[in-house]
């Protein structure tokens, strides 16, 4: 199965949250609960293909990011909605949960 979920860094990740709906997980390799979230991830990403972008953004790799939204613990993941923040999530949460984060704010 092709991996649906995009690797954004510092230097994209402004355009790459530009428009529509896009949730951003903010991980790291050495995490263990960023690597249980990720399958659930890759599930999102084909459930709402066409409706909402998935991306990941290691947050050793790439730190200017994670500081400017204030990123504390991993995995944290954060809604946005043409640029904007409008939600957030942090931990491995379920994957209705997070179903349910997006659905709140596809309209």
């Amino acid at each position: 199965m092709a991996t649906l979920t995009q690797v954004v860094t510092d230097r994209d990740f402004q355009q790459k949250v530009g428009s529509g709906l896009v949730l951003v997980d903010f991980w790291a390799e050495w995490c263990g609960p960023c690597r249980a979230i990720a399958p659930k991830l890759e599930e999102l990403a084909q459930e709402y293909e066409g409706q909402v972008t998935i991306l990941k953004l290691n947050v050793d790799d790439n730190p200017e990011t994670p500081a400017r939204y204030h990123i504390r613990a991993i995995p944290t993941l954060i809604l946005f909605k043409n640029g904007q923040p409008i939600d957030q999530v942090m931990g491995n949460v379920p994957k209705e949960q997070l179903q349910n984060m997006i659905n709140r704010h596809r309209n």
